[in-house]
């Protein structure tokens, strides 16, 4: 009788962000915009530095390697999202709420490994100029970029593995709009300990180094701006650095208040709303906020706009 009772999910349902009908009609609009802005925008940024040679730099590598894990990212989730929001149909397989899992973590990791790299390397350009060309080469970039990307996976894969040992034989309702950690582990029957150790103790390690690593480099790199002798130059640098640190300290801000910080503290709207801004308004700001307003993409962007002007009109 025990074993029927604890008969395996095979299914679950996810609940979304809400369960008012009349709101699921503007949130699918709003969602659907932030998403085709993620991807125009990300994938613009990818489409200038992929076309123009003289931008195979560091710099631009680590802007296009961001471009393209914010496009995923968001694709993890929020697709699944849209379908429930406009069909009505909530329910999602095991098999594929766990790979969802798994693709959330690895993006997930990476953007914030990712972020750290990006603060680091212009650290190198601002405050030791003369030995950037040397520090940051690309053979370097390449192998920290590789690098990010094999940590994010194998921590995902432990998450993912750690998971799927558990047994689901409560409610198979999620409270939330895609599988994630907390609100799986949630539904599970069997002792979920090991889970919570590890995402507390892995979740130190890769989200608090390179916050870390990121705000020493940002404060270097302001305190070097403030020693500019120009008003002008310093205004522009300093303006540019508040806008990534401000992005920055959102989407940190959000993953460590999603997971560092015990179970008993889980509060169902405002892990929705955290969710939302790491998982959906920093992918769409980053490319506005990183490349679009570099002068050098700016011009490449104008130069090619004007191309296909004159080319329409011709």
């Amino acid at each position: 009788m025990e074993e029927r009772n604890q008969t395996r999910v095979t299914e679950f349902l996810l609940l979304g962000l809400t369960e008012h009908v009349a709101l699921k009609d503007f949130l699918f609009l709003v969602f659907l915009a932030m998403y085709l802005i993620n991807l125009l925008g990300n994938g613009t940024i990818i489409s200038v530095i992929g076309g123009n040679s003289h931008l195979h730099t560091p710099m631009y590598l680590f802007l296009c390697n961001l471009s393209l894990i914010d496009m995923c990212f968001t694709s993890v989730t929020v697709p699944q999202m849209l379908s429930n929001l406009i069909s009505g149909k909530q329910t999602i397989s095991f098999s594929d709420c766990i790979t969802q899992l798994y693709f959330f973590i690895v993006f997930a990791t990476t953007e914030c490994v990712l972020l750290s790299i990006m603060a680091y390397d212009r650290y190198i350009a601002i405050c030791n100029p003369l030995h950037y060309i040397t520090i940051m080469n690309m053979k370097v970039c390449l192998s920290m970029s590789a690098t990010s990307f094999i940590i994010s996976s194998l921590n995902a894969l432990s998450h993912t593995l750690l998971v799927c040992r558990l047994t689901f034989c409560k409610s198979n309702k999620i409270q939330h709009f895609y599988c994630d950690l907390t609100p799986l582990l949630q539904l599970s029957c069997t002792d979920t300990s090991i889970n919570e150790l590890v995402i507390f103790s892995v979740a130190s390690l890769l989200l608090m180094l390179p916050f870390m690593i990121t705000l020493i480099s940002y404060i270097q790199i302001i305190k070097t701006i403030l020693k500019i002798q120009s008003t002008g130059g310093r205004w522009k640098t300093f303006s540019t650095c508040s806008s990534h640190l401000t992005v920055v300290m959102l989407y940190y801000g959000a993953i460590i208040f999603m997971y560092l910080r015990p179970s008993s503290n889980y509060s169902l709207e405002k892990d929705k709303i955290a969710s939302v801004v790491y998982n959906v308004v920093s992918p769409m700001l980053n490319p506005f906020i990183y490349s679009l307003r570099n002068r050098d993409v700016k011009r490449i962007l104008r130069r090619a706009l004007q191309r296909k002007i004159m080319s329409s009109k011709g």
